[in-house]
C-alpha cells in the first residue's frame, strides 16, 4: 500500500471551538485592532493557557498553532481524507505494522534547523517519553522509530493499528525541532509557514508569514486571533469592522444581523465538536445505570436546540460525527419520554438526591444549562446549576477533581470516543470492558471490521447512557465577503489558515 503526495495545495481553515484549555499566558504584548493591508483578524472564543500542548490538555493550542507553526507528516483534507504533507509519500509493510515515510528535503524550523527524519524520529519517541496528557496514549501502539536516511523514516507498530495514521494528522504527530523543545510554553518552533509574532495576553495572538518556507506562501502576511468572551462583543467586532472573521459563532440567534447583507458570508456545515451532557459514571447518582437512563428520556434535543442554539446543531444521539465512516443515527434509543423518565428515575431509588450541574462559562454551556434543569426538574429530578468559571475552576473542579453529577461540554477532538470513555480514569470515569473489546478488534481488524466494531462500540456507548450527547455543534462562521477559502465543515482540531484569501 503506497501513498504519494500530489501537487502541494492550500490548506483549508477549520474553526473548532476550544473545550479544555487553561489560562492563557503571555509570550509578548501588542494592541491590535482590525488587520489592514495584507492582515486578516479572527474572532474566536477560548485563549489558550500556553503553547505547549504536550503538556496541557485542550483545543484551544492545536486550534492556534497545528498547520500553522507546527506541520505533520500526514494532514485530513476537507472531506477528511489523509493526505501527505512533511511526508512526500508511505508505505505500509504487508503485515501492516511498519511504514515507511518519504520526507520533503528542503524543509526547515523557524529557528534554522533543517528538518530530517531524525527529527521525526524524536518527535513521535518524545510523544511517549515527555508529554503528559492524555493524548499521549494514541503513540504507545508504536514498537519502534528508525532514520533510514535524512529523508527516509520507518516506523513499526506493536500491532496492525488503523487508528495511528490518522492521529498522526493530529497534535500527536507535529514535528519538532530536537533543538526547539525547551521553551514550548513560550516559545514554539515548528516547520509551519507562521510564527508567533505576538500574544496579548486575554486578548490576542498574532501569528507572522515566515520567511524561508518550505512549501506554498500563505495569502495573509499576518493573522490575529483574538479572543471574545461575550459573543455580543464578537459580532459587534466584525459589524464594526475591527474583526474580519467570526471563527465560530457564539450566538446564532443573532445570525440575521449578517444574513441578506452583501458585506458578509455566512456558512454553515458541521464540526466534530460534540456538546455532551457529561454523566459522572464513576460515583453519586450517575453511577447508578437507572438514574443514567432516566436523564437521557427527560431530554427533549429538538426544544434544547431550538432554544438555546436557536435551531443550529444536529442530534446525534452517540459520540460519533456524520463525518465519520461508522456514523450512524442513534437518537432512536432514547426518545424524549418524560413519563418513563420518572418511571425510571423512582425506580432508580436516586429521586430524593440533587445533582449537581456544573458547566463551564461558555456560551452554548450556559445557554444549555438552564434548559437542561428545567427539563431534568419536570422529570422529577432535583438540579442545583453550577457556573464555574472556564477554563480554571471548571478545570479544577469537573476534569481534574471530578467533583459533579452532570456536566456540559463540547469535545472537539476528532475521533475522541476512545478517549472520552475508553479510560475509566478520564473524568467521565465510564468503565466496559465490552467497550473496550470493540475499540481494540476496530483497530486492528480491517477496514470493514473496523467500521462494525465502531458502530457497535459507539450503540453499546449510547444504550449504557454513559452520557446524553444534546447536539453537534454546527460549523457556523460569519465573515467579509471578500474572504475566501472558508470551509463548510470542521473536520480537524486545527485552525488552518494557509487557504484563507481575499478575493
Amino acid at each position: 500500500m503506497t501513498h504519494k503526495r500530489p501537487v502541494r495545495h492550500p490548506g483549508t481553515v477549520v474553526a473548532v471551538l476550544a473545550c479544555l484549555s487553561l489560562a492563557a499566558c503571555s509570550a509578548g504584548s501588542t494592541s491590535v485592532g482590525k488587520s489592514t493591508g495584507n492582515g486578516l483578524t479572527i474572532g474566536l472564543t477560548a485563549e489558550p493557557a500556553t503553547f505547549d500542548f504536550t503538556r496541557t490538555d485542550g483545543a484551544a493550542i492545536p486550534q492556534a498553532l497545528l498547520d500553522n507553526v507546527y506541520e505533520t507528516l500526514v494532514k485530513l483534507d476537507q472531506s477528511g481524507k489523509i493526505r501527505p504533507d512533511l511526508a512526500t509519500s508511505w508505505s505500509l509493510s504487508k503485515d501492516r505494522r511498519t511504514y515507511t515515510f518519504h520526507l520533503v528535503q528542503n524543509a526547515t524550523f523557524s529557528n534554522g534547523a533543517r528538518f530530517t527524519a531524525e527529527d521525526a524520529k524524536f518527535s513521535i519517541e518524545r510523544v511517549n517519553s515527555a508529554w503528559t496528557v492524555a493524548q499521549k496514549a494514541q503513540m504507545s501502539v508504536v514498537d519502534g522509530v528508525r532514520a533510514v536516511s535524512p529523508t527516509e523514516l520507518e516506523v513499526t507498530l506493536k500491532k496492525p493499528s488503523n487508528d495511528w495514521l490518522y492521529r498522526m494528522t493530529t497534535r500527536v504527530g507535529a514535528m519538532f525541532s530536537r533543538t526547539g523543545v525547551r521553551e514550548l510554553a513560550t516559545e514554539p518552533v515548528g516547520t509551519g509557514p507562521y510564527v508567533v509574532r505576538n500574544w496579548n495576553r486575554g486578548d490576542s495572538i498574532t501569528l507572522a508569514r515566515r520567511k524561508g518556507y518550505w512549501g506554498r506562501t500563505p495569502h495573509f502576511a499576518s493573522v490575529t486571533l483574538k479572543y471574545f468572551k461575550d459573543p455580543t462583543a464578537m459580532n459587534n467586532a466584525l459589524l464594526t469592522g475591527t474583526i474580519n472573521v467570526i471563527g465560530q459563532m457564539q450566538s446564532p440567534e443573532s445570525l440575521y444581523r449578517f444574513q441578506n447583507n452583501s458585506k458578509y458570508k455566512v456558512i454553515e456545515g458541521t464540526t466534530n465538536g460534540e456538546v455532551v451532557l457529561s454523566l459522572n459514571n464513576g460515583s453519586g447518582p450517575m453511577k447508578n445505570p437507572r438514574a443514567r437512563r432516566a436523564v437521557r428520556y427527560a431530554i427533549d434535543h429538538k426544544a434544547l436546540v431550538d432554544t438555546c442554539w436557536a435551531g443550529h446543531g444536529k442530534p446525534i444521539g452517540s459520540m460519533v460525527p456524520p463525518t465519520d465512516p461508522w456514523y450512524q443515527n442513534l437518537t432512536d434509543l432514547y426518545p424524549y419520554d418524560r413519563d418513563k423518565a420518572r418511571r425510571l428515575l423512582e425506580e432508580s431509588g436516586e429521586s430524593g438526591r440533587t445533582l449537581r450541574l456544573r458547566i463551564p462559562a461558555l456560551p452554548y454551556a450556559t445557554a444549555c444549562g438552564t434548559v437542561v434543569k428545567s427539563q431534568l426538574e419536570q422529570a422529577g429530578f432535583t438540579v442545583k446549576l453550577d457556573q464555574l468559571e472556564f477554563p480554571a475552576a471548571w478545570l479544577t473542579t469537573v476534569f481534574k477533581n471530578s467533583d459533579y453529577d452532570l456536566s456540559i461540554i463540547s469535545h472537539v477532538e476528532p475521533r475522541d470516543m476512545q478517549t472520552v470513555f475508553g479510560d475509566k480514569s478520564y473524568y467521565t470515569h465510564y468503565d466496559n470492558p465490552e467497550f473496550r473489546a470493540l475499540l481494540r478488534k476496530a483497530d486492528q481488524g480491517s477496514q470493514e471490521q473496523q467500521i462494525a466494531s465502531m458502530r457497535a462500540a459507539a450503540r453499546l456507548l449510547s444504550k449504557d447512557a454513559a452520557a446524553d450527547w444534546l447536539f453537534l455543534l454546527p460549523n457556523l462562521m460569519v465573515a467579509d465577503a471578500d474572504i475566501t477559502g472558508l470551509p463548510v465543515n470542521s473536520v480537524s482540531e486545527s485552525l488552518d489558515l494557509t487557504g484563507l484569501g481575499r478575493s
